[in-house]
């Protein structure tokens, strides 16, 4: 397997041409095939990287195999675009892996954010510290914390120094707060409040100036079980070009199927679209299990927001091999790609590619 660092002082000294890199992590055109993961991953932290032309996709973190409060790992593996090969790196510091973290690439490096820790009485406490993994040099560093801890959220990046993290689950439960870091003067700025019901397990994205977020889970207005309900509510927020912490909020129609939680998410630029696969009807724990106690069946629906006709579009009514927990779409000029997730209850290092041929709903 060839090391990630060597292959990018390969491709430095050839001078191969730069890949495109969209928002939502696009590949190569060649788009080899991608191995399966070293080790079953569900719920992990996934983004990716441009250095010197070449696109590395990293996976951080997440639960394994056993489904157990102590199966979370910090491990970390980084994968080369051009082979469509793994390599294990330097592990995430800390004495104990975390689930549901959000991860973004900026500058050359992948940010690490948040997420939650599982204790043996099976309780999930959200954390605050923020890590950056630097690919030339193999290390990885702290920045300021999150003021606010935070897992389960929508993270987006904007104009390649901003990082978004969009609501999420913090300590008092779903929280309505849109907390932004601003890579170059290493701060974090407080954005314009969410709109509605305070959400976690959305799923969206950023591209361009502008945000989606769709669904979640919200708390249940009635004094009964379960403590958590599916939120049905899609919104769009556009990024002032002069403040980037002030954003305009309008709320969106229902997008196709009937998925709410966990939702897989990827985006390009160059499609204009926001594409949406996987997830559940209900909330659910990382073991794939409702709060009423059945496991949660994954969705099979492939759709997407057209940002240039603002409509939902229907990709795949019959995905094949959806999964519960992947969380992170690939977007390739062809393929959208998920990486590993929760198949039929069981965590897996299987990666999926389907095609993303549009069908207008």
């Amino acid at each position: 397997m060839t090391p990630i660092w060597l292959a990018l002082e390969t491709m430095k000294s050839l001078g191969i041409a730069s890949l495109v890199l969209c928002s939502g992590l696009l590949l190569a055109e060649s788009e080899p095939k991608l191995d399966p993961l070293p080790a079953p991953i569900s719920n992990s932290a996934i983004t990716s990287v441009k250095v010197s032309g070449h696109v590395l996709v990293f996976s951080f973190m997440g639960m394994g195999a056993n489904k157990t409060w102590d199966a979370t790992t910090n491990s970390a593996y980084a994968l080369n675009t051009s082979y469509g090969k793994w390599s294990e790196i330097r592990q995430v510091p800390g004495a104990v892996g975390r689930v549901g973290a959000a991860a973004a690439g900026v500058h050359e490096q992948a940010f690490l954010l948040g997420g939650f820790v599982v204790d043996a009485q099976g309780g999930e406490t959200a954390i605050s510290s923020v890590e950056v993994y630097d690919p030339i040099n193999r290390k990885w560093y702290r920045v300021p914390d999150l003021p606010e801890p935070v897992a389960d959220t929508v993270v987006g990046v904007y104009r390649d120094r901003y990082i978004y993290l969009v609501g999420g689950w913090s300590k008092s439960g779903a929280v309505q707060t849109v907390q932004i870091y601003d890579v170059e003067k290493e701060k974090w700025i407080q954005g314009t409040t969410l709109p509605g019901e305070p959400v976690f397990g959305h799923a969206g994205t950023i591209v361009g100036d502008t945000i989606i977020y769709v669904d979640g889970a919200r708390k249940n207005p009635s004094a009964g079980q379960p403590s958590y309900i599916a939120s049905q509510d899609c919104w769009m927020g556009r990024i002032d070009h002069k403040d980037p912490a002030k954003i305009e909020w309008t709320k969106l129609p229902e997008h196709p199927g009937t998925a709410r939680f966990h939702i897989a998410v990827g985006a390009s630029e160059k499609d204009g679209r926001i594409y949406f696969s996987g997830g559940g009807d209900l909330p659910y724990d990382f073991k794939g299990v409702g709060l009423d106690g059945k496991p949660v069946e994954p969705s099979a629906l492939t759709f997407a927001y057209n940002l240039r006709t603002r409509q939902w579009e229907s990709i795949n009514a019959s995905t094949p091999n959806p999964v519960l927990d992947s969380r992170h779409l690939l977007v390739t000029p062809e393929k959208l790609v998920f990486i590993g997730g929760l198949d039929k209850g069981q965590v897996t290092a299987r990666v999926n590619e389907i095609a993303k041929t549009a069908k207008t709903k």
